[in-house]
């Protein structure tokens, strides 16, 4: 029962980090458990994620599939409160107009969002609610697995980028200071299993999802490694700023990806 009550705390101390829901005064609160609480990071991305699909469902039912989708879009950001879509923003900003490391970082410090940032904040969330929207007329029931798929494995990538790399900021002066440091397997492995189980379950309702399932977690794969690679070459680790990038791109990777399985595979 101990374990159970300390797993469920921990999920509700990752849901709170990473949206705008509340939680019940019980949970409490220790610098700790914000390390320790990045295992359930996909268990809340599934969250995210049938939100997601419910306003997708609820946008096309009423509308069409185009308004569907940006209710999807609008409902996670809702949820969050662009918590991801900030760390692509500054992310975005400090890579594309900082000088070198140093530089790169004190952008990524800065508030204001630049040219850099806007761009991309225009082209990935573009992207993702054009997908969205494909996903919806080509296959409407398929989308909504899909869709809330998506949002539980995107969370996996910072996960592992926190697994593999060090902190590239200031540790010391960190917004959450306990994530500052990389974590143990053990908490990599049960986040990996709770997206293995989604992918599972997602497969046994729709069996024709599991090539595109398969395919766009194989995309995602090379992605995050592609992303290891570059932000230990430019920056030396991660932050929390492209941990959020890495979310919101891998999600869109995985959408692109599972739809190109299915219209071409």
């Amino acid at each position: 029962m101990g374990l159970l009550l300390r797993e469920l705390r921990l999920f509700f101390v990752a849901l709170q980090f990473l949206t705008r829901l509340p939680v019940p005064r019980w949970v409490g609160f220790e610098p700790a458990w914000l390390q320790a609480c990045a295992r359930w990071f996909p268990l809340v991305g599934a969250c995210v994620g049938l939100a997601a699909a419910a306003a997708l469902a609820a946008g096309r039912w009423l509308w069409t599939d185009a308004i569907g989708a940006g209710a999807s879009l609008a409902a996670t950001i809702l949820l969050t409160g662009a918590f991801h879509e900030d760390g692509l923003a500054d992310t975005c900003d400090g890579l594309g107009g900082g000088r070198d490391r140093a530089h790169a970082l004190a952008i990524m410090k800065d508030s204001r969002i630049g040219s850099y940032g806007a761009v991309a904040l225009v082209i990935v969330l573009g992207l993702k609610a054009a997908a969205t929207a494909a996903w919806s007329a080509h296959a409407p029931g398929a989308a909504l697995a899909v869709v809330a798929w998506a949002h539980m494995a995107s969370r996996l990538v910072p996960v592992w980028l926190m697994h593999v790399l060090p902190y590239a900021g200031d540790a010391e002066h960190a917004k959450a200071k306990p994530l500052a440091t990389s974590i143990g397997p053990g908490a990599f492995l049960v986040a990996a299993a709770t997206v293995l189980a989604g992918a599972a379950l997602g497969g046994a309702l729709r069996p024709g999802l599991v090539p595109a399932l398969g395919g766009a977690a194989l995309a995602a794969a090379v992605f995050a490694l592609l992303a290891r690679a570059f932000l230990r070459a430019r920056l030396g680790g991660f932050t929390g700023d492209t941990l959020g990038a890495a979310q919101q791109l891998s999600e869109l990777v995985l959408l692109l990806a599972a739809l190109a399985v299915v219209r071409h595979g």
